[in-house]
């Protein structure tokens, strides 16, 4: 899986906090801009945080570009509403050469399982390639491509919504590609607005776990990855 951070707001963390002051101030915005420091951008942020003022966060977004992603995924992903997306069109885009499909760990590494996964989405590619052949649209033939098959796609989220998006989807519980897709993107989101993700990640690193899995929490602790500070 190959997962791009395309673009984002300029100075994400300076906007957000620019926002959370304009809101206690009969400032000007272009002097709220001007004269807002590091410090204050850290400390507004924070205070948000601590106050549940998470509308400011919506001011700044990003846009991230992923390949190698199977259906199965997607399908997951664009359940989060509150974002847009854009994905490669298996209607439009005839795939001549047929198209992956995405094998998933516990297949991977079962010799027996993975001889019929591959199998199975050979004989996929061979009757999509026959169907094309026959002048079968691509909108009908992809209709034997199983759920694992690879796609691309590109969504676009405000930083509240990619909050919670990190809260469901870095949790153990969750399925173990969208896993992988959330980590990947909270460590771009993470890099450019650090403040602003500081505790990103499964719910547990700032409440109770939602699953009330106490084990899980304790492993993630002495590990260093989680916190309820």
């Amino acid at each position: 899986m190959k997962v791009m951070l395309i673009t984002h707001t300029p100075e994400p963390e300076k906007i957000a906090a620019a926002a959370a002051r304009l809101c206690y101030s009969d400032c000007g915005i272009e002097e709220l801009l001007e004269n807002i420091t590091a410090d204050k951008i850290k400390k507004r942020i924070k205070d948000c945080f601590m106050k549940g003022h998470h509308s400011i966060f919506e001011h700044i977004s990003f846009t991230f570009g992923i390949e190698g992603i199977s259906r199965v995924a997607t399908h997951q992903l664009v359940r989060h509403r509150v974002a847009s997306y854009s994905q490669q069109s298996q209607r439009y885009v005839e795939f001549k050469n047929a198209a992956d499909v995405i094998t998933p760990p516990s297949i991977e590494k079962d010799p027996e399982a993975k001889a019929l996964f591959e199998e199975s989405a050979g004989k996929s590619r061979e009757l999509y390639k026959k169907l094309t052949g026959m002048g079968i649209s691509a909108e009908d033939a992809r209709f034997i491509f199983p759920q694992g098959v690879d796609t691309k796609i590109m969504v676009t989220m405000n930083a509240r919504e990619l909050m919670h998006f990190f809260n469901l989807r870095c949790c153990k519980h969750a399925q173990w590609e969208i896993r992988s897709l959330a980590y990947k993107m909270l460590a771009l989101a993470k890099k450019t607005a650090p403040i602003v993700f500081e505790n990103a990640g499964p719910l547990c690193f700032i409440a109770d776990c939602p699953e009330k899995d106490k084990e899980c929490f304790e492993k993630m602790t002495n590990k260093g990855l989680g916190t309820r500070d």
